[in-house]
């Protein structure tokens, strides 16, 4: 697998991700995180993979709500490694996230997360 393909793999995990269909899947997500993921959330709070799956499993939106990515980047730190970063946006709360994908047994997976909030400038 080539540089790009590995970039465009864990882009696709990472979008997928922030769909609210594969959110509510407990199953979808679980297989889209690594058994050993973390997450440093915008808060600051430090989450386990079980505390993800239940939290995005319970993230019902209400109304419109919608979650954008843009400025994506992604860097091929070793050949089962991706580092991913760029702008989410739900609803006008932006945050600067990074994201490390790691290829194990056939998948690219989430190993760690990190999002920092932004503000208006």
């Amino acid at each position: 697998m080539d540089d790009t393909d590995a970039v465009r793999l864990a882009t696709e995990g990472e979008l997928a991700l922030l769909s609210f269909d594969v959110r509510r899947s407990a199953a979808a997500v679980e297989d889209l995180l690594d058994p050993e993921f973390r997450e440093i959330g915008a808060s600051g709070r430090l989450w386990t993979r079980a505390e993800t799956v239940a939290a995005l499993a319970g993230d019902v939106p209400d109304g419109k709500v919608s979650i954008s990515a843009t400025e994506f980047h992604g860097v091929v730190l070793a050949q089962d490694l991706v580092l991913l970063t760029y702008v989410s946006d739900r609803n006008g709360r932006r945050a600067r996230r990074s994201s490390l994908w790691r290829s194990s047994q056939g998948s690219w997976r989430m190993l760690h997360h990190q999002g920092t909030p932004l503000g208006d400038g």
